[in-house]
């Protein structure tokens, strides 16, 4: 009931989801730009119209009373960003103890523009051996875009630079630059 729910509000508000998941049981999607708290509220409409449990890191003030159970509810993982843990092997244990997991993160890490991206999201893929799925929210087209899966080569910068390149012709809520790569 609500992956119709879900679709109905897509369709109602104009939205299109292009593209489609992959057949994978694990995998990294990162959606981008993030220029809204609005970027949230689509995804988890999105995500309920594709009928798929996705998770996604927040910062760890999301998971505190009230709200706490709400975002544990939608699939939420805290993070704690005071803190120097080491949240990228700690997201592969995630990986290596599920048999299913799907994982949503937004590389920028923040609504504000940004020089670079981080790359926490590269090297979870390459030490989970999990593929990358880009996805763009394209306000402007009113499009929720999947691209095919891509496995990190291990060759940072120029998997980052054809990253990069598809996020620059995405157009946020609000107008952001996506950067070039810098290593």
């Amino acid at each position: 009931m609500f992956q119709v729910i879900c679709r109905w509000l897509l369709k109602i508000c104009g939205w299109k989801i292009e593209g489609t998941l992959p057949s994978q049981s694990k995998y990294i999607m990162i959606v981008a730009p993030h220029t809204s708290n609005w970027d949230f509220v689509l995804g988890v409409i999105a995500r309920g119209a594709l009928g798929t449990p996705i998770n996604f890191l927040g910062k760890h003030q999301l998971f505190q009373p009230p709200w706490g159970w709400f975002f544990k509810a939608l699939g939420g993982h805290p993070v704690d960003r005071r803190k120097n843990n080491n949240l990228v092997d700690a997201v592969v244990e995630l990986f290596q103890s599920n048999h299913t997991f799907k994982l949503a993160l937004a590389p920028e890490g923040t609504r504000s523009t940004v020089e670079r991206w981080k790359t926490g999201f590269y090297h979870i893929a390459a030490k989970a051996e999990v593929p990358i799925i880009k996805v763009g929210f394209d306000f402007a087209n009113r499009q929720v875009i999947l691209c095919q899966p891509m496995y990190v080569t291990g060759d940072i910068e120029n998997d980052m630079r054809a990253i990069l390149s598809f996020y620059q012709g995405i157009s946020g809520r609000k107008p952001k630059t996506i950067p070039d790569f810098k290593s």
